[in-house]
């Protein structure tokens, strides 16, 4: 049994008919579309990647998996973006001529100045995102690039999010290593790659083949099936209760699904909150300090060809709220329904229930298309159509509180036998999709009888060829490659 039909639960549905022919997945999904935020949305022939999503990784299976999958499908693309900042526009990654002249040179000097001076007197002790950015920028660096943008993204001070975001998503990188790189040209971060692959329509293109894939074979893929209800006693979980509307005004009913072995990629939220019995207070307690941003994308069809040639383009500025802004026929041309127009989306970080999240759609069509003409990327009279997409518990949430909150739920979901959990949300982990692929991959060998502990999973670390994962045996933890 599969609660969730993202990436982590449909590569686990997946890999388990392939490396056992004669299993039976069951795959429960609330939605009623596969792919979770890496689907693609579509309207009118126009389709919209959720956040825009790279296809590269270093991990083998991965790699092999998408390429078994997509075929001649999986298209190479080039990528090109850019960071909006006080008017101009500043080459990422960095290029030094470009940024010189963007910035100045006094101001440049003043920002070489700052990163030596924090090389000297770093903070001493890394606890949240500003200093552990400072001391590898510096501090005028973070107050134009960092501060405002990341303010957007979470909705809250940069000092109130944990360092090791940070150092999981900007990785090695310092101020000397970028101006290194865009000397001599390479580089060693995933975030700065500047070729990657991408599926012909979008991301969902993968996990609807996927889908097709596991039914094909015999295994199940439920739509509408919203897992409310996990059953357990002592140390297994029995079955599942998914939810079904009401029927002509009676009582909504539930139907009770039973599993031999369950994988989970649902949020560690919602998921303690369904477990019955309720499991301890302690668990319970620390499953509603862990926080998510929401997210929500509002899709512009304009009469034109590329108003701008990015793949995407980060905006820094805080006088507009639009966090980043998409070109989908930078990413396939098969992206757009005619290639005489445009198809771009406008993203906003949100919280469900704030103003933006709230607001109808009309309006927030009249917010992006004020927006952009403010950039000065398009003219809002040349737009012909939109959309808006929003979209739950985009990303897990790093604060102080969050750490603490997860190893008591990891402590706790580890003395159920028969349940792993796997993904970005069911690990509360901000990963890329090859990460929940992974995942959910060990889970299926652990079903099969290795014992790799999911939780230790680091793909991250593999773009610095350290890649590694933890897998337990006779009581003790070995480092596998």
């Amino acid at each position: 049994m599969i609660i969730g039909a993202g990436p982590a639960g449909l590569t686990a549905a997946y890999e388990l008919q392939r490396r056992a022919p004669r299993s039976h997945p069951v795959v429960l999904e609330a939605s009623r579309m596969v792919g979770g935020i890496s689907r693609t949305e579509e309207r009118d022939g126009y389709r919209f990647d959720i956040g825009g999503h790279r296809f590269f990784t270093k991990v083998p299976e991965v790699e092999a998996m998408w390429h078994e999958v997509l075929g001649a499908d999986f298209i190479t693309v080039s990528r090109m973006s850019r960071i909006y900042y006080r008017g101009r526009f500043y080459a990422y990654p960095l290029k030094v001529l470009n940024a010189l002249w963007n910035i100045g040179l006094y101001e440049a000097g003043r920002i070489l100045i700052s990163y030596l001076k924090w090389q000297i007197w770093p903070h001493p002790k890394e606890t949240n995102f500003e200093e552990w950015t400072i001391n590898r920028f510096g501090g005028r660096l973070y107050m134009h690039f960092f501060r405002a943008y990341t303010e957007k993204v979470w909705g809250i001070s940069p000092r109130r999010i944990q360092a090791d975001w940070a150092a999981q998503r900007i990785k090695s990188l310092s101020l000397m290593k970028v101006i290194r790189n865009s000397v001599f040209g390479g580089t060693d971060a995933t975030s700065l790659i500047e070729r990657f692959q991408y599926p012909r329509l979008g991301p969902g293109m993968m996990w609807e083949r996927v889908r097709d894939s596991v039914i094909g074979r015999g295994g199940e893929v439920r739509l509408g099936a919203n897992v409310t209800r996990v059953l357990w006693s002592e140390d297994r979980v029995i079955a599942v209760g998914i939810g079904k509307d009401s029927v002509d005004g009676q009582p909504a009913s539930e139907e009770l699904v039973e599993g031999d072995q369950f994988i989970n990629s649902m949020a560690l939220r919602d998921l303690i909150e369904a477990f019955d019995p309720p499991p301890p207070d302690e668990v319970r307690d620390a499953a509603q300090r862990l926080r998510y941003r929401d997210f929500l994308i509002v899709a512009l069809q304009l009469d034109q060809v590329d108003p701008f040639p990015d793949n995407w383009i980060y905006i820094h500025s805080p006088e507009v709220l639009v966090g980043r802004i998409q070109n989908f026929r930078a990413w396939s041309r098969d992206m757009v329904a005619d290639e005489s127009t445009a198809s771009i989306g406008m993203e906003y970080f949100v919280n469900k229930g704030d103003r933006l999240w709230s607001m109808p759609d009309e309006e927030l069509r009249g917010l992006a298309a004020s927006e952009i003409e403010k950039l000065g990327l398009a003219d809002a009279a040349r737009i012909t159509g939109f959309a808006v997409i929003r979209q739950e518990k985009a990303y897990p949430v790093y604060d102080a509180e969050y750490r603490d909150a997860v190893e008591v739920i990891r402590t706790w979901l580890q003395t159920l036998r028969n349940f792993q959990t796997a993904g970005r949300n069911g690990l509360h982990r901000y990963n890329n999709q090859d990460h929940s692929m992974l995942t959910a991959m060990l889970a299926v060998r652990n079903i099969l009888g290795e014992e790799n502990d999911l939780w230790t999973v680091n793909v991250e670390r593999s773009y610095h060829e350290e890649f590694e994962t933890k897998k337990v045996e006779s009581g003790r933890r070995v480092q596998t490659v």
